[in-house]
This record gives structure tokens, C-alpha cells and sequence, in this order.
């Protein structure tokens, strides 16, 4: 599944969780419902994968952590915040650096309309 379609579908599950949980939870709870959602529907997911920095060839483990990784193709960061911020598009942008992936979604859960809340990030343009 190419990465469009995988957003796509996460987009779906995540309107899913937001309809039955609403915004003000932490992102935790958010995350969780998320990850069990992904792998309902078949896609291989991992939770908080570790993200390496490589300096000068030494590779640093600086406490970089991917909330949710699908198909190793797209970045999913969860926040539940009053509103997205440049640190987060930036944060979310280091991840996709870092591992060389083409898209992420930004996903703010504390929202009324959660599509209010998602930026899809292209080979670091968000969208």
C-alpha cells in the first residue's frame, strides 16, 4: 500500500477514535486507541519507535521516539493540544529527516472537528 493510501485509511481510523472518545483526553489514550485501530485493520504498526541521530558517523540515542510507524512508510505524531504549533510541524519534520520517510500526519485529537485538527506533511511541505 503506497503511503497515500495508508494515510488515508489512518485518517479514517482516526476520526473513528475521535468520534467515540472526543477532544480533551491525553495524547496517551489517543495513541493507544489508535494503534489498536491500525492493527484491527491489518497494517503492521509500531509504537514509539526509537529514532537514532547519526552525527559525523556515531549513531546518538537522544530520546527521539515515533508515536506510531504504519507499513515502515508513514509517520503518525498524536498531539492533544488547544492548537498546533511550528515546534510540532517541526518535531514531526525531524522524524521524517531521520528516517528518510516520504509522509507524516500531524494529528491534533483536541479538536471539536478532528479534520480541523491533521497536516499531512509531504517530503517536508506541510499539505
Amino acid at each position: 500500500m503506497k503511503e497515500n493510501d495508508l494515510a488515508y485509511k489512518v485518517i479514517g481510523l482516526a476520526i473513528e477514535v475521535h468520534n467515540v472518545l472526543g477532544p480533551g483526553l491525553l495524547e496517551s489514550a489517543y495513541q493507544e486507541c489508535l494503534f489498536y485501530k491500525i492493527e484491527k485493520e491489518g497494517l503492521q504498526v509500531v509504537k514509539e519507535k526509537a529514532m537514532p541521530l547519526i552525527y559525523e558517523e556515531v549513531k546518538l540515542d537522544c530520546g527521539y521516539r515515533i508515536d506510531l510507524l504504519v507499513e515502515n512508510k508513514l509517520v503518525i505524531e498524536i498531539k492533544s493540544v488547544d492548537a498546533l504549533n511550528e515546534i510540532h510541524l517541526a518535531q514531526t519534520l525531524t522524524y521524517l529527516k531521520l528516517g528518510k520517510y516520504k509522509l507524516g500526519l500531524l494529528i491534533n485529537f483536541n479538536t471539536i472537528l478532528l479534520k480541523s485538527g491533521i497536516k499531512r506533511i509531504i517530503n517536508g511541505n506541510p499539505t
